[in-house]
């Protein structure tokens, strides 16, 4: 067997090792959301009890009150947790698809398929990182995307260790305040718990702010465009950042993969604008034509050198920018970057429409 079979035979037996994880996490994802809707139910079963207990609180014993806000404590825990755990798993369904789709493309950079539409577009086809002059895989393709993928899973966990993490624990010490307090000193238990409400709120929002970031659902439900629009508009709000948005062509839907991609990327460039540019203010240009989706970006902050960090051989992937043109090519598209001293940089996304 060649070189050529025996890497196909292992990708092969990859995809299929991927499509079995896939069927099985979707059979824990099932039996997770029947567990959550059956919290539902009994968290709107104790809810009502604690409504009729505050209804008639002059009356009740106090053991019975406090009986009733630990029920409904540890039925509203249990939800979070299991909430917690389904969208683990969905995250990690998605993560799993991802790659099932990546080792299916690989398959077919392998065995000689490539889409033919973009030779037909301005003359370009893209140059694809992810197989050597010989036509084999290129194993550090491989080795950044997985570093990619690992560097993002530390961001997401040190943000949900700094953020809803934390704040849940101090929920869970003001609820034992509380407990303490409530035979001792009604009053101040009443105003922990006006604390922890406000509180609470705030730490909600910043969890849909999360969740928004990592996986927005009105992108599934609405689309890019309008999903593109709710971001750049909180991401003004938060950052402070002059954001311009003008979009051109025909507001539709595109392939799925395509508008994550394009999604991702344009969050992507706008985090690292603010993070690592320590830019001031963005214009954005996202062009819906009939056979390619483009996306022209533009900030001020401080400039860099793409061809070095483009290049395989330099060792800076500024803000993972090499890792992202990667991405980008691996679903037939295009990323172009330009950068001045003066602190003009461009980005330029160009993906397929109808991939």
């Amino acid at each position: 067997m060649s070189s050529r079979d025996e890497v196909l035979a292992e990708f092969r037996t990859e995809h299929d090792r991927i499509k079995g994880r896939i069927r099985e996490n979707q059979q824990l994802i099932e039996q997770s959301q029947l567990e959550v809707d059956r919290l539902r139910e009994k968290n709107v079963a104790v809810s009502s009890q604690l409504r009729r207990v505050e209804g008639n609180f002059d009356t009740i014993p106090r053991a019975d009150i406090k009986t009733a806000y630990d029920d409904a404590l540890d039925a509203k825990t249990r939800l979070l947790t299991m909430q917690g755990q389904l969208e683990k798993l969905k995250g990690t369904q998605e993560e799993l698809q991802y790659f099932e789709q990546l080792v299916g493309r690989f398959l077919g950079l392998l065995e000689g398929v490539m889409p033919d539409r973009l030779s037909s577009t301005a003359g370009y086809m893209p140059t694809t990182p992810s197989t050597a002059p010989d036509g084999s895989l290129s194993n550090q393709v491989i080795i950044r995307i997985v570093e990619a993928q690992e560097s993002e899973r530390q961001r997401l966990a040190r943000q949900m260790h700094d953020g809803p993490a934390q704040s849940l624990t101090n929920f869970i010490l003001q609820a034992e305040i509380c407990q303490r307090l409530f035979d001792r000193n009604p009053d101040r238990a009443r105003d922990e718990l006006d604390q922890l409400k406000v509180v609470a709120s705030g730490t909600f929002q910043k969890v849909r702010d999360f969740i928004f970031d990592l996986r927005p659902m009105m992108l599934d439900d609405l689309g890019l465009v309008p999903t593109i629009r709710r971001y750049v508009e909180a991401y003004q709000e938060k950052t402070e950042i002059e954001t311009q948005l003008n979009v051109l062509g025909d507001e539709r839907r595109l392939p799925g993969h395509i508008e994550v991609m394009m999604f991702r990327s344009i969050q992507e460039i706008m985090g690292h604008a603010r993070d690592s540019l320590g830019a001031k203010s963005m214009s954005i240009v996202l062009d819906m034509g009939p056979e390619w989706a483009k996306a022209t970006m533009e900030t001020d902050g401080r400039g860099f050198d793409p061809a070095q960090v483009l290049s395989d051989t330099h060792d800076e992937n500024l803000f993972g920018l090499r890792t992202l043109k990667e991405r980008v090519e691996l679903v037939g598209g295009r990323l172009d970057v330009t950068s001045a001293e003066e602190g003009l940089n461009r980005f330029i996304i160009l993906l397929p429409a109808n991939s």
